[in-house]
């Protein structure tokens, strides 16, 4: 059986009914799907990069194999609603996070039923939907896993840029399925660190995270605290690092680094 296939064709197809449900105001792209080694050693190097509590495959599920990772792209035209200057997101980017990511734990929970079905296991790490709010990170990295998976490489603006460009968002499943894993890209799709040109996510970050010599994440989270108390009808997605708690009130969010770039979708 072409495991690749059928995992792909199923998070395509769950994607393109999902946004049909009724109170899904939200539209996609047609999601790109790839399958990391769980025992490459740049994920055991999540440990040094990350954090030296980065959540490790196996301690998810034994013996595993792979970890499907899969890139949801967002639309140009919700895209287009976020590219007014300043530091307050659109409505419609808020409301789409939070979609998206609520859509990532059905989806999700679908995948892991659907490939124990097939006699096999699958998870996620709860540290996928956790963030340390005074490290500001997570201890699941759901970019680094899908750089392995071949989505893409870093950019200026911190995000993975995938083919289809940086304007989405990425989620994963850790799994024993007997798939090929596909390898890490040798190319770079930053124009800046290909080719030293560019630079347009420094012009267009509200806060002055970002920069050609690095990424101040204080900055960017204190505009994304400000969109939280702006936008507080669409939920929280995310908990503190016990899972327990919301992380604020609100969605925190920017964007604005993902949009009116040349790597928003290409």
């Amino acid at each position: 059986m072409d495991f690749k296939q059928l995992i792909t064709t199923m998070i395509q197809t769950y994607v393109q009914e999902y946004q049909k449900k009724p109170g899904i105001t939200s539209v996609w792209g047609e999601p790109l799907v790839g399958f990391a080694d769980a025992n490459h050693p740049d994920i055991f190097n999540l440990k040094d990069i990350i954090s030296p509590q980065h959540v490790m495959p196996h301690e998810v599920i034994e013996n595993p194999t792979i970890i499907i990772a899969y890139f949801l792209p967002f639309t140009k035209e919700l895209a287009d609603t976020n590219k007014a200057p300043g530091d307050v997101s659109s409505p419609e980017w808020a409301r789409t996070y939070e979609e998206t990511n609520r859509m990532f734990g059905e989806l999700n929970n679908y995948l892991i039923a659907a490939i124990q079905e097939m006699g096999y296991e699958a998870g996620v790490s709860k540290a996928a939907t956790t963030f340390d709010q005074e490290r500001l990170i997570s201890n699941w990295s759901q970019r680094h896993i899908a750089r392995v998976a071949g989505l893409g490489t870093f950019g200026l603006n911190n995000m993975l840029i995938s083919s289809n460009g940086c304007c989405g968002r990425y989620s994963t499943v850790i799994t024993n399925l007997p798939i090929e894993p596909d390898k890490p890209l040798d190319d770079n799709y930053c124009l800046y660190k290909s080719k030293g040109i560019c630079g347009a996510c420094i012009k267009h970050c509200p806060s002055g995270a970002l920069t050609v010599t690095g990424y101040d994440r204080q900055k960017c989270f204190q505009v994304c605290l400000k969109n939280a108390e702006i936008y507080k009808d669409f939920g929280s997605s995310y908990s503190d690092e016990t899972g327990k708690n919301a992380n604020r009130a609100g969605s925190e969010v920017c964007g604005k680094c993902l949009v009116n770039v040349p790597c928003a979708f290409k």
